[in-house]
């Protein structure tokens, strides 16, 4: 196998799903041997590696968390199981993603840059991207960044595409309260799961919000996923609670404080991961035709379903775009898997871009 291929095996089995300081320790020590960067590691545990100068800075940006293992993806000494066959790698983070992290170090090592280089691994991706979120309330910033997230196969089966834009996720909570009374006796009550239904219909009613970005179009959604709420079969629920769903678009959110104007009804948000767009276009470009020229097919300008980092980095003023090898359908799956020449693909689309920003 190829080096980026070897350093992916090494990296996915160390389990990092509860704990990533090993993970975290294998990628910093591969950076102060392999390379001659500023090499550093913030009390998050976040790594983080700069080489070159320039007035600004490109990153390569990735994550070294995983979520839990599927007991088929755990060896027999505790760690992760990793397997090659057909062209592929198997293993829990092949995909999401530690292929990604390998072909980004490989990469950050044999640039040539035109600019200051900068390569970031962060914690938590997975728990909301807590290390992102600390690295950039302690001053990462930088010009533009290219996240390892998936984008192959959107366009077509095996392209490695750029997105230029991913949507966020807003999950929130209506919470209807009523009056409890006997079941024989409703009226005397005030029902509160009547109200948690007044208020879904308020949310069906709605538009999700639709943006353009770079020519691509990003359409949000709202989607209800849970209701819960009464205590017995012969009792009016004084209490119902209602999970939302929202799929957010850069710039926008959909109404849903419009539900609370239901009697008894009050909404609150319990997480906001935000989307991501990438406003400066000859940066897309660049990466564009890099990832044209590792590949034969055409790579196309594309829009991500899910949330990332570039998320956090975008709001926070970076200009990102996400180019990756995961295909959708593979993160967190018990047979995750990525292909062995979609990372030497990456690996090249990384080192090549730096020198074209």
């Amino acid at each position: 196998m190829t080096e980026v291929a070897d350093l992916t095996r090494d990296l996915v089995s160390v389990p990092s799903h509860g704990d990533e300081t090993a993970a975290g320790d294998r990628i910093e020590d591969w950076l102060r041997a392999e390379t001659d960067a500023t090499v550093r590691r913030d009390d998050a545990g976040n790594v983080f590696a700069r080489r070159g100068t320039g007035d600004r800075t490109l990153a390569l940006v990735g994550h070294h968390d995983v979520v839990p293992p599927d007991g088929s993806q755990v060896d027999g000494d505790g760690g992760y199981a990793v397997d090659a066959r057909d062209g592929r790698l198997y293993g829990r983070g092949t995909a999401d993603m530690k292929g990604a992290v390998a072909a980004a170090m490989c990469a950050f090592r044999d640039a040539d840059p035109a600019c200051e280089l900068a390569f970031a691994s962060f914690v938590g991706e997975e728990a909301g991207g807590e290390g992102a979120r600390h690295a950039i309330d302690r001053g990462f910033a930088p010009d533009w960044a290219v996240v390892g997230e998936g984008s192959t196969g959107y366009s077509a089966p095996g392209v490695t595409d750029v997105a230029v834009a991913h949507k966020g996720r807003r999950g929130s909570t209506l919470t209807a309260r009523g009056e409890a009374a006997h079941a024989s006796e409703a009226e005397a009550g005030e029902n509160a799961v009547y109200r948690a239904c007044d208020a879904v219909d308020v949310l069906r009613e709605m538009d999700a919000p639709t943006v353009e970005v770079a020519g691509e179009t990003v359409t949000g959604s709202v989607v209800v996923t849970g209701i819960d709420g009464g205590s017995a079969w012969n009792v009016v629920p004084e209490r119902c609670e209602v999970t939302v769903d929202e799929r957010t678009v850069p710039g926008e959110r959909a109404p849903l404080a419009r539900a609370e104007a239901v009697d008894g009804v009050e909404w609150t948000v319990d997480q906001d991961l935000p989307p991501m767009r990438c406003d400066d276009d000859a940066f897309a470009d660049a990466v564009l035709a890099t990832a044209d020229d590792a590949q034969s097919a055409s790579s196309e300008r594309v829009v991500k379903p899910h949330a990332t980092d570039a998320g956090w980095l975008s709001e926070a003023g970076t200009d990102c775009v996400v180019c990756g090898p995961a295909e959708p359908g593979e993160a967190h799956t018990a047979d995750e898997s990525v292909s062995l020449d979609v990372l030497e693909r990456c690996y090249r689309i990384y080192r090549d871009v730096a020198s074209r920003v």
